[in-house]
């Protein structure tokens, strides 16, 4: 199993405990705190908020986007507390990928009632 695939499995069971315990229907930044602090309880590197610059016209950029965690160095996660997952927000993982020259992003909407149904892999050559 290759590196992003375990943190992906790590990260959905993650995703599921928390559920499981704070239910839908809460921020994003509620949520996002709570995976970070799982991940600090596994002692798993990661990073918060990260600024990644965009090139454009050969001009690196200061700030292109700010990525809600990258785990590992190796997958962005996005954290939603919404309706619903919706196209745009799969294109734009997609473009966050392309852009940091990443392979796997997960999106997860901690607002389905099922965490399953809420969560959406993003693959960039994997």
């Amino acid at each position: 199993m290759n590196r992003e695939n375990e943190i992906a499995t790590i990260l959905v069971d993650i995703f599921y405990h928390i559920h499981k315990e704070l239910g839908p229907g809460l921020l994003e930044s509620v949520y996002e705190e709570t995976v970070c602090f799982e991940l600090f309880l596994r002692n798993i590197p990661f990073e918060r908020q990260k600024g990644i610059s965009v090139i454009y016209k050969d001009v690196k950029l200061p700030l292109g986007f700010r990525a809600d965690i990258i785990v590992d160095n190796c997958v962005i996660v996005e954290v939603k507390s919404a309706e619903s997952i919706a196209p745009v927000h799969l294109k734009q993982g997609l473009t966050y990928l392309r852009l940091t020259n990443l392979k796997l992003g997960l999106l997860v909407n901690f607002n389905s009632n099922l965490i399953k149904d809420g969560i959406k892999r993003v693959v960039n050559g994997l």
